[in-house]
């Protein structure tokens, strides 16, 4: 696929990229081989393949599902302006 100037022009404004007229050319080239190698890279088999995050395998650390802080609404409930039936209480927002 081959972008031309008019092509350049209109990504490089949708991009908010301020081009000056005399480098349109040589953008317009340069996304055209962006696109060229996107194209090769069609080509490639790639059935069979995992899909992956990452080319060295690795495993997020996980934590046990604890509640390591509880027990203590009456302190949090202490920096509450004020505060109703064990909840923060806030005003009324929405008639």
């Amino acid at each position: 696929m081959s972008i031309d100037t008019d092509t350049a022009r209109k990504v490089a404004k949708l991009a908010r990229i301020r081009v000056e007229e005399a480098a349109l050319p040589e953008l317009a080239q340069q996304l055209s081989g962006i696109l060229t190698f996107m194209e090769q890279l069609n080509e490639v088999d790639v059935e069979g393949v995992e899909p992956m995050v990452s080319v060295t395998p690795m495993r997020l650390k996980r934590r046990a599902d604890i509640v390591t802080d509880g027990g203590i609404q009456a302190e949090v409930l202490k920096n509450a302006p004020e505060a109703r039936e064990g909840f923060f209480a806030v005003p009324k927002v929405v008639e």
